[in-house]
């Protein structure tokens, strides 16, 4: 009987929740047919807020081996998972500036090198059939080495961690694809307008010199050496430099006992002086990063902050959040909201535990609406001064700051990552219990005090990232403006005169220049090629392979291009002219191209040897002959070329005047780079003759084969087809 019951009542539930939907409505009609009672609330605002209840987090249990190194250990039994996460003193503030850079790549080649006993490799094949995780990591102030997995695979687990923290091998071969991986990044550090406005914001707060504004660059990673890496792991990791928190599901006495026999036997090292760390903030005044490829603005009005140590925090964490932290801060409420002059807007005091932060005011806006959102922040940071944050601000931040403050700490993980930041930065141990107290004690008073203390519109630095073109006004209209140079650096020892720019024939290279041109069909035909149209196999060389993909190119000479590529996932189309570069993707979606990939992709054009065999005769073009090197069994001729400001070198056969390859400066999938093309398969075609292969390198490397199967020479061109055309909402979830 019992069972049917059940059986009955699991049936019903479709109809029980019906039932319970309408005895709401129906008590809400009766509610609202009852005059209301003269004590009833009449405004939202009338409804009693009950006061939030104490804080008190579960806190883990703190140990200290007598070689120094603290362990934290947090009870979770919630799930049968344990993780753990060792935090070494010594971070990228550390690294000398030759080899900025040094710390992320120790972090990185850490785990991938793996250990004396298991590559890196290995290791994840290890890892993966328990669904376990050993990862490495570099920061500013120090390096991680962490771990999860099930309770069950804990002590194969932790045995991986043990020898990867004590025991790393930073094979050579990961390094070496760490630096790639890190020349990757900075080639592409220029691409987007936020990541720029971040990066330079820093060193304008902090100086350009500080370690903690310092950007690697290809010469600070090329110099970094396997050595190093070694050296790092010597001076930094040993255990009374670890702060090491364990969470999860475990016995804590067995736990205890397992750390002890870890690491009890792990002798000390040497204590590391504290490094003293100077800011320079810049002066105030107006910087400007030009970037002619977005339509937007990021405006950053900076200096330098303060820590989270200092008295002020708390009132400055209620000024932060009232006048720039949010949907109801003045600053969105005004410049968004009432002005709709920015899409986002906000900023206050930056705090950090460790060193100063940046005070910063940000907007990001169209470039028309520059000047006036500039104006709209000095406006509202000097009406803190006329019409102070008033107590209603006031009380909505702090019921902001402390309803969204269970959220930082509502897992007993959470807690141990704070525990340990205040281990590590020195803070007490009971500061994150202090906070909800210290918040509500905030006075009016107090956030206008700091408010008056710290922010001052006449010690800012503006900085400014956007496409100056469109601006509603020029910059220099609200005062002096200094522009600041991104331009990255190219590799150290990178030879730009292995494609100098020849400022003058001589008469050897006229005549080599005259043998091309005879070579490739004549002077008069050359000079009648306007546009070149060309069917092409492009094969892409990678270490995992060749990844063939059929390509169609206009080129109209000297300066645009239209391409389609067909890829698996469909065609990717490219269009690059002096005014636009960018990709349509197959879901219609569209990606501008940086300015440094659109002027290699022009300087590309002006490289074409039919565009320079038909120019040989114009006096902005100069060839210039010199020694002799083989290519293959040919001895060829060197000559360099100016195509009107493009540099390129040829080696010709000075037997039939082909081309038999060229170099030049280029930008590679890791940045700058040595290109090569080899030309080769010359055949006659439409009255010219011209090399249907092209086998290309980059430093060394082949990168990728061209092969055209169709060459169709002055086609009709519809201009439309260099229009960027609108684009695609993206697809709806």
């Amino acid at each position: 009987m019992r069972m049917r019951m059940r059986t009955t009542i699991k049936r019903s539930n479709f109809s029980l929740i019906v039932s319970t939907i309408v005895s709401i409505l129906l008590a809400a009609a009766t509610f609202l047919s009852v005059p209301r009672a003269a004590s009833q609330a009449t405004s939202w605002k009338q409804i009693p807020i009950p006061t939030l209840p104490a804080f008190h987090p579960p806190q883990p249990k703190r140990i200290e081996l007598s070689n120094g190194m603290v362990i934290f250990l947090q009870e979770d039994h919630e799930l049968p998972l344990i993780s753990g996460t060792a935090r070494i003193r010594g971070g990228s503030s550390n690294e000398p500036a030759a080899k900025v850079g040094l710390a992320d790549t120790f972090g990185e080649v850490w785990r991938t090198g793996g250990t004396s006993t298991q590559t890196g490799d290995q290791l994840d094949d290890f890892l993966e059939i328990r669904a376990a995780k050993v990862e490495t990591g570099g920061g500013p102030d120090s390096t991680t080495i962490s771990l999860s997995c099930l309770k069950g695979d804990f002590d194969d687990v932790f045995k991986v961690f043990v020898d990867l923290l004590q025991q790393p091998e930073f094979r050579a071969d990961k390094l070496d694809l760490a630096q790639k991986q890190a020349d990757d990044s900075i080639s592409r550090r220029n691409d987007e307008i936020g990541e720029i406005a971040a990066r330079e914001s820093a060193k304008l707060a902090y100086g350009a010199d500080n370690p903690y504004a310092r950007e690697p660059e290809y010469s600070t990673i090329a110099a970094i050496t396997r050595q190093d890496l070694l050296d790092w792991h010597k001076t930094y990791v040993h255990p009374n430099n670890i702060i090491l928190g364990i969470s999860g599901d475990f016995d804590p006495a067995a736990m205890e006992a397992k750390l002890h026999t870890a690491f009890d036997s792990w002798p000390k090292g040497a204590d590391l002086p504290k490094d003293k760390i100077a800011f320079h903030p810049a002066s105030p005044g107006y910087y400007l990063i030009p970037k002619e490829d977005v339509n937007q603005s990021s405006i950053h009005m900076l200096t330098l902050g303060t820590t989270r140590n200092n008295p002020d925090y708390y009132a400055i964490s209620v000024f932060n959040e009232a006048f720039g932290g949010g949907f109801s801060s003045r600053l969105f409420n005004d410049i968004r909201t009432k002005r709709g002059l920015a899409y986002n807007v906000g900023g206050g005091i930056g705090t950090n535990f460790g060193h100063p932060g940046v005070l910063q005011f940000v907007a990001g806006t169209k470039s028309q609406s520059t000047i006036e959102s500039i104006q709209a922040l000095d406006e509202d940071i000097d009406d803190l001064a006329k019409k102070p944050i008033s107590d209603d601000e006031i009380k909505q931040a702090k019921d902001a700051i402390l309803n969204a403050f269970i959220f930082r700490l509502d897992s007993p993980d959470k807690v141990l990552a704070e525990r340990m930041t205040y281990e590590f930065y020195g803070y007490p141990a009971d500061w994150l219990d202090k906070f909800p107290a210290e918040i509500q004690k905030v006075t009016a008073a107090d956030v206008n005090r700091v408010a008056a203390k710290y922010v001052h519109r006449d010690q800012l630095a503006v900085l400014v990232v956007g496409n100056t073109k469109e601006f509603d006004k020029p910059l220099s209209s609200l005062g002096a403006v200094k522009e600041i140079d991104i331009a990255i650096p190219p590799p150290a020892g990178a030879k730009e005169e292995e494609n100098p720019k020849a400022t003058a024939s001589n008469d050897e290279g006229k005549a080599m220049a005259a043998k091309v041109v005879a070579a490739m069909g004549g002077e008069a035909k050359l000079a009648a090629i306007r546009s070149i149209k060309a069917k092409i196999t492009l094969t892409q060389k990678t270490p995992q392979g060749d990844f063939p993909m059929q390509m169609e190119s206009i080129i109209v000479f000297p300066d645009h291009l239209h391409a389609e590529m067909q890829t698996p996932n469909g065609t990717i189309t490219i269009v690059v002219t002096p005014d636009a570069a960018f990709l349509e993707l197959p879901n219609g979606q569209m990606q501008n191209w940086p300015e440094a990939r659109k002027t290699e992709t022009l300087e590309q054009i002006k490289r074409d040897p039919v565009f320079i065999a038909a120019h040989a005769k114009d006096p902005n073009f100069f060839f210039r002959a010199g020694e002799t090197e083989k290519v293959g069994a040919t001895e060829a001729r060197i000559v360099d070329v100016n195509a009107a400001g493009t540099a390129i070198r040829w080696f010709v056969d000075p037997q039939n005047g082909h081309i038999l390859k060229d170099t030049y400066r280029t930008i590679g999938q890791h940045g700058p780079a040595q290109g090569e093309t080899d030309m080769d398969d010359w055949k006659p075609v439409s009255g010219l003759t011209l090399p249907m292969v092209r086998h290309n390198k980059q430093d060394g490397q082949d990168s990728s084969t061209a092969e055209y199967t169709a060459l169709e020479f002055n086609p009709a061109v519809d201009p439309k087809l260099f229009d960027k055309p609108a684009e695609k909402p993206a697809a709806q979830p």
